[in-house]
């Protein structure tokens, strides 16, 4: 098991990059990169060398630093084959379930499609940290721009299914929003109660409220929650509904909230 470090980024008005450095070899993978100034910036802070970056989808908020910082660093961009194309300056291409090293680490690839249809996560499984992208978020979890609510609640239940330590590191600050519609689902969970409050004073300091835990999430998030009688109440479904119908039903909500 190798001790990464994970830099946390804050860029754009609501983005997160993640500087992952694995100390042993001094390899270092970015994650998601929307803007080269700022990793740059905290690589020469640092004295670490950018090695890899890891996309989790083609979009431009997370893959428009990719050829500026591959024409400084050097770096080796790698993306999932579904969105290999759409990737700017992509070097390799991996499949589901393929390995990454990242040094002594080893990310292990998650094809998890529904907000684009090659989108992926990496998963640290040793270091309990899952970069997740837009697929699920703190309390929430992307629009589906590319694929249907089946194929989205697969990708879910599939993310769901880690270990409960795991570390969520997603790619937007949504989570303040993201707790005022849950509770409008299931206002009597005690829990989710609570992680709104604390949400709330860590936004009135200016602090993140990511990464959460997958324990947190399938607590409260409501994308996560299909089996939540308060919520299937809620949304008028009874206990024979599919957990995909429950969670097209959430996520139709959301879009209009």
């Amino acid at each position: 098991m190798s001790n990464i470090e994970i830099l946390q980024l804050s860029v754009l008005e609501d983005n997160y990059v993640y500087l992952i450095h694995e100390p042993v070899s001094g390899v270092t993978a970015a994650v998601d990169p929307a803007v080269a100034a700022p990793v740059l910036e905290a690589l020469n802070e640092r004295g670490w060398k950018l090695d890899f970056i890891l996309n989790t989808h083609h979009h431009a908020d997370h893959t428009d630093g990719n050829l500026e910082l591959k024409r400084i660093t050097g770096c080796q961009v790698i993306g999932l084959a579904g969105d290999a194309e759409r990737i700017p300056g992509i070097d390799r291409v991996v499949a589901d379930n393929d390995s990454v090293a990242i040094g002594e680490a080893t990310a292990r690839v998650l094809a998890v499609p529904g907000h684009t249809r090659g989108h992926a996560a990496w998963w640290f499984e040793d270091e309990h940290a899952l970069f997740c992208g837009d697929t699920l978020f703190a309390l929430g979890c992307g629009r589906l721009f590319e694929g249907d609510a089946e194929q989205m609640w697969q990708s879910l239940d599939r993310l769901r299914r880690l270990p409960p330590e795991t570390h969520v590191y997603c790619a937007h600050e949504y989570t303040e929003a993201n707790a005022r519609f849950a509770l409008t689902l299931e206002a009597e969970n005690p829990e989710l109660q609570g992680r709104a409050r604390q949400v709330d004073r860590l936004r009135r300091q200016g602090l993140p409220t990511v990464p959460s835990t997958l324990g947190d999430e399938l607590a409260t998030n409501p994308f996560l929650r299909p089996e939540s009688a308060e919520i299937r109440a809620h949304l008028g479904l009874d206990a024979d509904a599919g957990d995909a119908k429950v969670f097209a039903a959430v996520r139709s909500l959301k879009d209009c909230f």
